[in-house]
């Protein structure tokens, strides 16, 4: 996966979103590595766009 979100310029539903982060989770048996993590944050900024929210990077 891109390690940027979706920029093809189709927005995909927050809840289709929401399943990819859960899979991943499920994938990397609840312990994600560097690649994993970089996969996470750009589908949580995707997930936050998608349900009109926003999300704050983590410190």
């Amino acid at each position: 996966m891109s390690p940027y979100p979706n920029t093809s310029g189709s927005v995909r539903s927050a809840s289709v979103v929401n399943e990819e982060i859960r899979d991943l989770w499920q994938r990397s048996g609840g312990l994600l590595s560097p690649d994993d993590e970089t996969e996470y944050q750009s589908l949580l900024v995707e997930w936050a766009a998608a349900a009109g929210t926003s999300v704050r990077a983590a410190a």
